[in-house]
């Protein structure tokens, strides 16, 4: 069998003008397989539509905060934004989001990946760039979340919206995806390429890849702004700026937010 490549989305966040960027990337190169680690819905303006594209090309899904917290029939905060992105969504599509898988792991090159989309513990964790080691460590972990399954020597997440990369001492290595719909410092959508020999136990070649895909960010904030979606002051900051919106200053200038050494 000969080498085969992944591609791997992350945080999407209804933002679909980047999304089908990014789908158009991946079919240009010739990628057939996608694997998408969560985050599909808030922030941006067509959740519903991300959803259902990406259940259609998607041969992975894997759940995200977002998808868990946002159609919540429990969930005890809100805001006009969420009220508004759980509704644009269809009920159908609340009960697959939730229902979602935790992790997918896999054989490629003679290494055991795990994909997740924040933590080893739950989607609510978060381990940025700048972590330490016992956080770095906590990744490689199975926990209650994961299962029992092979301890992992490579892991990938999204999440963070900050791409990186990173091999320990031991060999482990632990990387981001970024983010296709949301990405912090860098607003060009990233995401990763995977490329080994799948399902073999022997070493083989193998890379991880981190691709950048200009879009029109213009026109899709014009989209959000024609849907009538609220926050589109923190969604042209982000979008646009690649700034936080809980970043903003109360006149709404922007500070920037840290962000890790881009590999890409």
């Amino acid at each position: 069998m000969g080498l085969e490549r992944i591609a791997l989305i992350s945080d999407v966040h209804g933002n679909l003008t980047a999304l089908e960027a990014v789908l158009d990337d991946i079919g240009m190169r010739g990628i057939e397989r996608i694997f998408n680690l969560g985050d599909y819905v808030g922030k941006g303006p067509r959740g519903q539509q991300v959803v259902d594209r990406c259940r259609e090309v998607c041969e992975v899904n894997v759940l995200g905060n977002w998808d868990d917290f946002l159609p919540d029939p429990n969930r005890e905060f809100d805001t006009e934004g969420l009220r508004w992105w759980k509704h644009e969504l269809r009920e159908d599509q609340w009960t697959w989001l939730r229902g979602l898988p935790f992790c997918h792991d896999f054989v490629l090159s003679g290494r055991q990946i795990r994909l997740f989309h924040a933590s080893a513990t739950t989607v609510h964790r978060r381990v940025r760039f700048d972590h330490d080691e016992q956080e770095f460590l906590g990744m490689f972990e199975n926990t209650e979340a994961t299962g029992d399954g092979p301890i992992p020597t490579v892991v990938g997440y999204g999440d963070t919206h900050d791409a990186f990369y990173e091999v320990d001492l031991g060999g482990r290595t632990l990387f981001n995806t970024g983010s296709v719909g949301n990405s912090m410092s860098d607003p060009t959508p990233v995401y990763v390429i995977l490329e080994g020999i799948p399902d073999t136990p022997d070493p083989a070649p193998f890379s991880i890849q981190f691709v950048r895909v200009p879009y029109d960010a213009n026109a899709e904030l014009e989209a959000a702004r024609s849907l009538g979606m609220p926050e589109l002051n923190g969604y042209e900051s982000e979008i646009l700026h690649g700034v936080y919106r809980g970043n903003l200053y109360d006149n709404e200038t922007p500070t920037y937010h840290r962000r890790a050494l881009n590999p890409a």
